[in-house]
């Protein structure tokens, strides 16, 4: 058995795996941060212009004029709004468990999906490298152990640089990572509490208005009485 062919193809391998785990590891940081980016407000002031934009429908207790200003955003606090516009016949209480629930388990949850794979590529880059160390070591001292034949440096050299660059290729692509998760970590903090802000604010808005019920029809239905008569 030819141990040295063996381990230049198991080597050739692990370079491949360290590509693709490469690849894989930039993907997922790229789609949290876009992810991040879509969900949430630049920052609290437009947050603030758009639940004021959001207030006026609200206070007059249209709901229709409400559900189109807000049609088609796909951040945080415009889904989580229609999901408490449809749901607002369950009451206050209700509404607000269901968007707590919604908040955790479709924006949070995913992101927290998406990082996992993230810390899984942190994880297995290194461990991947150190298999290529093992590999090269292996093959450079089968070259050393062959029987009645003089090793060429040159030969010997290759199996070595395997392993170091398989290490460092390991530890090249787990440590840009770390400092990627350090950063998307602030920034899902960041939105967790802009977002807490923005809709203890609209929660504030939305228990007004369905606490008058009946505003729009009521006016309507005056109108009507006026034209009978």
């Amino acid at each position: 058995m030819d141990i040295g062919a063996i381990t230049g193809i198991v080597a050739y391998l692990i370079y491949g795996v360290l590509i693709g785990v490469a690849l894989w590891g930039a993907f997922c940081v790229a789609m949290v941060w876009l992810r991040v980016s879509q969900k949430r407000f630049r920052n609290e002031n437009d947050q603030a212009t758009f639940l004021e934009a959001l207030d006026e429908p609200l206070t007059k207790g249209d709901f229709q004029a409400a559900t189109e200003l807000i049609a088609g955003d796909q951040r945080a606090i415009s889904q989580l709004a229609i999901l408490a516009i449809e749901n607002r016949r369950a009451g206050f209480k209700q509404v607000q468990q269901i968007i707590v629930d919604r908040f955790q388990r479709d924006i949070l949850s995913d992101l927290e999906h998406r990082l996992s794979w993230v810390n899984t590529v942190i994880k297995v880059a290194p461990m991947a490298g150190l298999l290529g160390t093992v590999i090269g070591m292996m093959g450079a001292f089968a070259k050393l152990a062959a029987p009645g034949e003089s090793v060429n440096p040159a030969v010997l050299a290759e199996d070595i640089s395997v392993a170091l660059i398989t290490t460092a290729s390991g530890l090249a692509i787990a440590i840009p990572l770390v400092f990627c998760m350090a950063s998307i970590n602030v920034r899902i903090r960041k939105m967790e509490d802009l977002v807490a802000v923005g809709l203890a604010q609209f929660l504030d808005i939305f228990k007004k208005s369905i606490n008058e019920p009946g505003k729009s029809d009521g006016r309507k239905k005056n109108e009507g009485g006026a034209d009978t008569g």
